[in-house]
């Protein structure tokens, strides 16, 4: 999705600072242009992320819009998944962003303006199994951009959550995905199945990224960009299911909830 997100910016006349662990992997998913600069960037590192936005400000002065992209998704039940699986989705979906914007905060508070993307998902919204270190690093991270709307506004800084559902890019192939070794004999039929359903939605996803990106560039030149946007028709279903269950939970338990005042 950076690609994408990246070449749309481009081609809308932008200029785009490019990063990734590999360089010229980046360079060539890109392509040359006049207004692009590629940077190292290792997002679990906070060396990297201050380095690159040094270099970044160095070659164009400013930066107006950051994009939290980086992201990897460790599938498996959660008695499979092994503490250090977990440890690294955290790392690279909620620490990478989180190093990344505070390198890039100081910046945008000096100049009084920005705005930051950060991608989350349907999985964000709502948790699935086969899905919780997945959910928990993308629920974590709407908590913190939420924390953080109201003081980087302080300054002129905008946020804004996406929660994209299923987009056909490479999310799923096994460079982006890594799945939690079958462990215990009692989820075997289930993670058959949903390794079949991963299987099948690679390469088929009903969202198209190019879309997407632009997008995210038509709300990153709002004067008012919204705190979140779902990206979606199956994201939406995630969402209005969400808001539905709440309720109705809500509504189940009121009078008992209601209730936990002190009678003085």
């Amino acid at each position: 999705m950076g690609a994408n997100i990246a070449r749309a910016a481009l081609s809308a006349g932008h200029r785009v600072v490019a990063t990734g662990r590999n360089t010229d992997a980046v360079a060539k998913a890109i392509g040359e242009d006049e207004n692009v600069f590629v940077v190292q960037l290792d997002v679990t590192r906070p060396d990297d992320a201050q380095s690159a936005v040094m270099t970044a400000v160095d070659r164009f002065g400013t930066i107006d819009v950051l994009v939290n992209n980086a992201a990897h998704f460790y599938g498996g039940f959660f008695e499979e998944l092994t503490s250090d699986q977990i440890e690294r989705q955290l790392q690279v979906a909620l620490l990478g962003p989180m190093n990344v914007t505070r390198a890039v905060l100081p910046v945008m508070r000096k100049q009084r303006s920005g705005h930051i993307i950060s991608i989350s998902s349907g999985a964000g919204i709502s948790g699935f199994e086969f899905n919780s270190a997945y959910s928990a690093s993308k629920f974590a991270l709407e908590g913190w951009m939420e924390s953080l709307a109201p003081e980087a506004a302080t300054f002129g800084i905008h946020t804004t959550i996406v929660n994209p559902g299923f987009f056909r890019t490479e999310f799923l192939t096994e460079t982006s995905s890594t799945y939690a070794k079958l462990s215990v004999e009692d989820y075997a039929e289930r993670r058959a199945s949903y390794m079949a359903f991963f299987n099948e939605q690679n390469g088929q996803q009903s969202g198209d990224p190019n879309k997407l990106a632009k997008a995210l560039l038509m709300i990153a030149s709002e004067s008012q960009p919204p705190r979140r946007f779902i990206a979606g028709a199956d994201a939406i279903g995630i969402a209005e299911q969400k808001i539905f269950d709440l309720q109705t939970q809500i509504n189940a338990y009121r009078d008992l909830s209601t209730s936990m005042a002190y009678d003085d």
